[in-house]
């Protein structure tokens, strides 16, 4: 069994660490005649699947035996390794820049030919809330692209000088007009092959029964687990995020998720049939 340990804080009498243990095998979807479908020991099945075939079970970065020419998951992450704007300028002076590999460094970075700053790129973080009220999760209707008209969890980019759960909570205020209680974070899923995102996912709990739309967004839902909308949700991570929530809620304990959502290239943020989650790790 795989294990790892995470070091969560310290107290007075030392270090609290967490130890991680392996998920069920990894989701994988595809919309392509091989089509993949989730890979899993347990008997539940995704939802919102209609559109995907079951295929033969096989290992995280193994070839289909429907696809043979199938790319892994490790070797896209090596090919897309440095897959980062392309900086022409320099922030700080304007000058115009060079790319090379800086002493002790492994990666192409931009250089500035003036004043001799490296530009470093970094994922961007977004921050959500997983709201829990009366055994139903708080949905919101995209008004904005992309994903317009689809269903999602009230997310949003993380600001500068802002905790992680204070814009989780700013963005539930914003995008569903509800005030919440931040519980515990529920998933951290990283998405380096489009849009260098990592998302953490907070469970919360209303402070009063009120919310309504933002203008990011047209409606806002509370669903009961079984008539969450999967067919209609607006990003792969908030598909993934939510079979983890039922998944827990039905074996009766919440965990804390970590995983990486790789996106077949090509395929678009709001592709919901051309990913799959690997190396899924649970507390």
């Amino acid at each position: 069994m795989l294990k790892a340990i995470q070091i969560l804080g310290s107290s007075s009498s030392g270090f609290v660490s967490q130890i991680w243990r392996k998920g069920h095998s990894p989701l994988a979807f595809s919309s392509s005649a091989g089509a993949r479908t989730r890979i899993s020991t347990t008997p539940f099945s995704p939802r919102g699947t209609r559109c995907f075939r079951a295929n033969r079970v096989y290992a995280t970065g193994s070839k289909s035996e429907s696809n043979p020419d199938a790319v892994s998951s490790s070797q896209v992450a090596v090919q897309s390794a440095g897959n980062v704007r392309k900086i022409k300028f320099c922030q700080w002076c304007g000058g115009p820049t060079k790319y090379d590999i800086p002493d002790g460094e492994e990666k192409m970075r931009a250089i500035c030919t003036v004043c001799g700053k490296i530009a470093y790129q970094n994922p961007k973080m977004v921050v959500g809330c997983l709201i829990e009220h009366d055994k139903k999760v708080l949905l919101c209707k995209r008004n904005i692209e992309p994903s317009f008209g689809l269903w999602t969890l009230p997310a949003g980019y993380m600001e500068i000088g802002e905790s992680a759960a204070e814009g989780a909570t700013r963005e539930t205020w914003e995008e569903a007009g509800a005030e919440v209680e931040v519980l515990s974070p529920f998933a951290q899923l990283d998405i380096p092959l489009i849009g260098q995102q990592t998302y953490i996912i907070f469970l919360a709990k209303l402070k009063r029964p009120h919310f309504a739309p933002g203008p990011e967004s047209s409606e806002c839902q509370l669903f009961s687990l079984d008539d969450i909308p999967f067919d209609s949700l607006a990003f792969s991570s908030i598909f993934v995020t939510l079979n983890l929530y039922i998944d827990d809620i039905r074996t009766g304990k919440l965990n804390f998720h970590y995983g990486t959502i790789n996106k077949r290239p090509g395929s678009s943020p709001s592709d919901m049939c051309a990913f799959s989650l690997d190396h899924h790790l649970l507390s």
